[in-house]
């Protein structure tokens, strides 16, 4: 090969001290599959028969890649629970909440938690010492048991020491070995959950709607020994996930290891179905507003309504700000824009006053036929003009016949904090872009993760049992096998830009083209 080197070094010699000449390049470009590269590319896998189905497969799956990377999906990943991106709402049994299955720990076990925007940590029955039931019998709605954590079951489980950052002991922590107690007061009266901090493996999926992946996330749980309240009363008996703006929640953990955009969506629809996902920014048609700090800091997600208005009045006085909580039912306002929204709705509605035993909403109407009747609709306002329709703010009663009435399902809230529940959220896909510190929506139907783009509900792309099947439950004697570890490349530097005198350097370009040619042949 001497031969070779001899012709490099006269061609690098002589053009280098040629005169600059204007000079044309010409190059014959060659399709990826033509008989000129069957040589070369036929050894790195199958060769597929032009315009053969296998062909037109090849070529769509490198426009993918490509759409991809220019999208960034190479550094960041769209990640949903192994068992799915399916949320479910169980009524009025489960607190009228959403929940998805997640499994933890190695081997895996399956949970079945609440969704709840505000709160942070995801906690888990574990080694219970007051918990709720666990068992189906006690819930019309499942078919088999919940299942109870315990750190010593599981091999990548460890306990958080009290020195831990996220732990708050502080001064009371006299050693390193001691754990992490914690303790979560949450605004239902007198309901909480505590008990020990620890880490363990979170199982997630990644994937686009064609081919999956399984990823392992590290994340802080509860180990929820001790639940009280509303949470030993049908409330998330198998647990919560917080999913609140702190750094002890699972889209900061996610986020923080560089697997996703600091960012996750929600999708609730009328049908009570819904769809979870970690590192969705939203789509292109969105409306967004800002979040609003609270005491200098965001520390939960709060909103401000400019403005709300029924049909096409809109009262003064109803600017207010609210949380956006999807681990609260219903939605309550401040006193002054209660008032002046139940007011106006009940000036609009056609339909008689009324009241129903049990009711917590003050005001409700009879039905004269067995469907719901035409209502005003119910618009928050924004800054920039942007608007969100409240799809569906009643809710129904019913008997054998068919409806027998409805409430506008708004309560009056102490003092002037609001809250925005499920209720509200029913139709859209909301975007809680943390990064960016906003809110955003744009309706949906909860398939459809964007335009032309549809995402699976289940791991292998179909509707699955919303109830994991017997493989994944540990208490009939299997384990899902571990996922394995995927993390997204770190996000590449950005390489500066020069224009470089062809006149100068363009026997370079001989250079490279004869070390192209000798790696070929």
């Amino acid at each position: 090969m001497r031969w070779w080197f001899l012709l490099l070094f006269f061609f690098s010699t002589a053009m280098a001290h040629a005169m600059p000449v204007p000079t044309t390049f010409s190059a014959r470009l060659v399709h990826r599959f033509s008989e000129e590269m069957k040589p070369v590319r036929a050894q790195t896998g199958s060769w597929p028969d032009r315009r053969s189905m296998r062909y037109y497969q090849m070529l769509l799956n490198s426009d993918f890649l490509r759409h991809k990377i220019h999208l960034g999906g190479a550094r960041h990943q769209l990640l949903f629970p192994s068992h799915g991106s399916k949320t479910m709402s169980f009524g009025n049994d489960f607190g009228w909440l959403h929940y998805t299955w997640i499994d933890i720990g190695t081997p895996s076990t399956s949970f079945l938690v609440a969704l709840d925007a505000g709160s942070d940590l995801l906690w888990v029955p574990c080694d219970c010492i007051q918990c709720a039931p666990l068992s189906s019998s006690y819930y019309s709605n499942l078919d088999r048991d919940l299942n109870e954590y315990s750190p010593s079951r599981s091999l990548s489980s460890k306990h958080l020491s009290c020195s831990h950052r996220l732990c708050d002991m502080g001064p009371n922590c006299k050693s390193s070995k001691q754990q992490c107690p914690y303790m979560v007061n949450y605004l239902s009266e007198n309901t909480s959950s505590s008990g020990l901090l620890v880490e363990d493996i979170l199982h997630l999926q990644s994937g686009d709607g064609g081919s999956n992946s399984s990823v392992q996330a590290s994340v802080v749980i509860g180990c929820g020994m001790k639940q009280s309240g509303g949470y030993l009363d049908g409330v998330a008996p198998d647990g919560l996930m917080g999913l609140g703006p702190g750094e002890s929640s699972v889209p900061s953990f996610l986020a923080k290891a560089g697997l996703i955009h600091d960012s996750f969506s929600l999708c609730f629809n009328e049908d009570d179905s819904g769809r979870i996902f970690f590192g969705d920014q939203g789509s292109t048609i969105q409306q967004s507003t800002s979040f609003l700090p609270l005491d200098g800091t965001f520390s939960t997600y709060i909103i401000g309504v400019e403005a709300c208005c029924i049909g096409n009045s809109c009262p003064k006085m109803t600017s207010f700000k609210a949380q956006v909580d999807s681990g609260t039912s219903f939605t309550f306002l401040p006193g002054h824009a209660y008032g002046a929204i139940v007011e106006e709705f009940d000036k609009q509605v056609n339909a008689s006053r009324s009241s129903f035993e049990g009711s917590p909403w003050e005001y409700c109407y009879t039905s004269s036929s067995q469907q719901l009747p035409k209502v005003p609709s119910l618009t928050l306002m924004f800054q920039q003009n942007n608007s969100f329709v409240v799809y569906n703010p009643m809710f129904a009663f019913y008997d054998n016949q068919g409806i027998i009435g409805f409430c506008l399902a708004i309560q009056p809230a102490e003092g002037d904090m609001g809250t925005i529940g499920q209720n509200f959220m029913t139709g859209y896909r909301l975007v809680f872009d943390r990064e960016n510190k906003k809110l955003a929506w744009s309706p949906s139907n909860c398939q459809d993760l964007s335009l032309g783009k549809r995402m699976p509900l289940s791991p292998n792309g179909t509707s699955s049992n919303p109830l994991p099947t017997d493989e994944q439950q540990r208490n009939n004697g299997h384990a899902v096998a571990p996922a394995v570890a995927g993390k997204a490349p770190h996000k590449p530097s950005a390489a500066s830009s020069r224009m470089i005198s062809s006149r100068q350097h363009w026997h370079c370009y001989f250079l490279l083209l004869f070390q192209i040619l000798s790696a070929f042949y």
